[in-house]
């Protein structure tokens, strides 16, 4: 297999009947069987994982387009790396690391856009307006894009996708103790925004 088409209705959109034979199969029997280049088990694969790996890297990299490219080569890593699959992480905890690095990757090479400011959008101009035009849960998205990359990141990983400290540790290749410092200072910051908006 050479090339691999992920994208909503491409080659890897299959039918029902194609991935419902390992819908209840377990991440490990579905890597060894993509080690063993089963197709089948890669579509099953892609199916259980690709809307939660698009919202990391759509969150890391802001750029739908770049998303679907980046959630492309992360399978396609997956496809051709099956077999070195270290079953000490979770399946999903792997996934998550090698978007990061693809999304991380990614955003170094863009030349339109500053490196810490890819995902951060403009503050509204009257935050006591905005919270009363929009819910409760869009004011802590907005005060999450005010966060640093690095405090949103280990919140984004820890809230969005259930990831313990060991995890996130993993992910984004840092100690424990570092997680947790920024996990502190993240959650502080967020509930002065919160408060503010």
């Amino acid at each position: 297999m050479t090339t691999v088409c992920l994208r909503e209705g491409g080659a890897a959109t299959s039918p029902k009947w194609a991935t419902a034979a390992y819908e209840n199969s377990s991440d490990k029997t579905l890597i060894r069987r993509i080690a063993a280049g089963d197709q089948s088990a890669m579509r099953a694969l892609f199916a259980r994982y690709r809307v939660r790996v698009y919202r990391w890297l759509l969150r890391l990299v802001d750029d739908e387009s770049l998303a679907e490219d980046l959630l492309s080569e992360v399978f396609l890593d997956l496809w051709r790396h099956a077999a070195s699959f270290e079953a000490r992480l979770s399946l999903s905890t792997w996934l998550l690391a090698i978007a990061r690095h693809k999304a991380l990757s990614a955003r170094r090479r863009r030349t339109d856009a500053e490196l810490d400011e890819a995902t951060v959008s403009t503050v509204p101009d009257d935050p006591k307006v905005t919270l009363h035009k929009k819910s409760r849960a869009e004011a802590l998205r907005q005060s999450l894009l005010q966060l640093s990359p690095d405090h949103r990141e280990v919140i984004d990983l820890a809230y969005y996708h259930g990831k313990s400290v060991k995890e996130i540790a993993e992910i984004v290749s840092i100690s424990e103790a570092t997680v947790k410092t920024r996990m502190f200072y993240a959650r502080r910051k967020l509930a002065e925004l919160v408060e503010t908006t």
